[in-house]
């Protein structure tokens, strides 16, 4: 209930002692003083309520907003959701913690029962543990992440495919809010030693080997004599190499899929008739300050190696500095597009996507394209690279190569 409301039936109330007859504006009107004041701390009292249930929950949204998992992480994130339910509509609108808003318990992502956490057991002797950094976006998760998934299984019918996130606050949002528990990744290799497996090949989703994937690695190293054979298959850009020069096959395949991507999604046949007409295509990846920051600037070169120079590889980040948003903006005007197109260069089109490339805040990357007045229009594709087939294939035959090594050294 509003505090508006709670005023106006305060006052209903209150006046009510002194007349049983004339209108609300009337009863008012004749209003006592020791009335109007009493009215006046009621509406306090029910606003300090109001505060004190939404700040309760705040609270324990923010405990399991963290990376660590523990005892208690099933219980709090069951407390969270139950005391989130109990809110009436105008509470749950004054949640705001130090991470904690309206929008953790109350946006709709779509359907999260499209999504399959793949946490089975009965798992068999050969294991394909898919590693992802996860999202808390349904829509994205089903679409990006199970269609890789979805993709390898099929690749590979003779592997149970199983799911792991590194993200341990994407794990526990997904879980409070739509009850989908998915594994972290030692609870995912726990579950496949105990399990019995035999043969374990590990899939990461991850775009380049930064900083997950060394934590991945190590994660591994924890568990890897608890199964006959190991294989870890490369992420999706292949090896970062020494320098901005540096390209390979993976680069060139992502940015070919990429680029015909953001072509289908666009009312143009082809990047040439984009780059004629005025618009560029920026692709909007996270960034980092692990030294594998490189492989942006090697994606940039390999945009240049195959003649498309209206796309322009930015990050949230800006790490490196030429991606940064600033920097990038500043290179398409120089270049004389007027258009623009901002699309993701991640893996899912999640919460960087929805709000760092496409959000209404004056920081997100549309708004400050729009704030720059350099540009005609900017439009925005959220797509993630999951969902794109010759990305998903790229996938596919990495795990090959991991297959492979693993029967060589038999």
């Amino acid at each position: 209930m509003s505090k508006k409301t709670l005023r106006v039936l305060a006052i209903a109330l209150a006046m009510s002692t002194v007349s049983m007859m004339g209108t609300a504006n009337v009863l008012a009107e004749e209003a006592t003083e020791a009335e109007t004041e009493a009215v006046s701390e009621a509406v306090e009292e029910a606003s300090d309520e109001d505060q004190a249930a939404a700040d309760e929950v705040a609270a324990l949204i923010d405990a399991i907003y963290v990376q660590e998992r523990t005892d208690d992480t099933d219980e709090q994130c069951a407390a969270a959701k139950e005391a989130w339910d109990a809110l009436t509509d105008e509470q749950k609108e004054l949640v705001e913690g130090e991470n904690a808003d309206p929008d953790y318990f109350g946006r709709d992502t779509g359907d999260a029962s499209l999504d399959d956490a793949r946490n089975q057991d009965d798992i068999g002797e050969n294991e394909l543990l898919v590693v992802s950094f996860g999202t808390s976006f349904n829509d994205s998760r089903a679409e990006d992440i199970k269609g890789i998934e979805d993709a390898l299984a099929e690749a590979y019918p003779d592997w149970s495919v199983r799911r792991a996130f590194t993200a341990q606050i994407i794990i526990n949002h997904v879980q409070a809010r739509d009850g989908e528990v998915i594994d972290n990744v030692e609870q995912a290799l726990e579950r496949a030693a105990e399990n019995g497996v035999k043969n374990l090949v590990i899939q990461p989703t991850h775009l380049m080997h930064g900083a997950e994937y060394d934590e991945l690695m190590d994660a591994v190293a924890e568990y890897e004599d608890q199964f006959e054979s190991v294989a870890v298959a490369e992420p999706l850009l292949g090896e970062v190499g020494d320098d901005a020069t540096v390209v390979n096959e993976d680069k060139a395949a992502v940015a070919e899929a990429v680029g015909a991507a953001a072509v289908e999604s666009s009312e143009y046949d082809s990047l040439e008739a984009a780059a004629e007409d005025g618009t560029a295509i920026v692709l909007m990846g996270h960034g980092t300050s692990h030294t594998a920051k490189v492989s942006y600037s090697q994606m940039q070169t390999q945009m240049e190696d195959l003649g498309y120079e209206n796309v322009f590889i930015g990050t949230v980040e800006g790490e490196p500095e030429e991606t940064a948003c600033e920097e990038v903006i500043a290179a398409i005007s120089e270049a004389g597009y007027t258009k623009v197109i901002l699309r993701p260069l991640m893996v899912v089109a999640g919460d960087h996507a929805n709000n760092d490339m496409a959000g209404e805040d004056e920081d997100s990357w549309l708004s400050m394209f729009t704030a720059s007045g350099l540009f005609e229009s900017i439009e925005t594709q959220i797509e993630g690279l999951g969902r794109i087939d010759a990305i998903q294939e790229i996938y596919v035959e990495h795990t090959a190569a991991a297959i492979e090594s693993l029967e060589a050294a038999e």
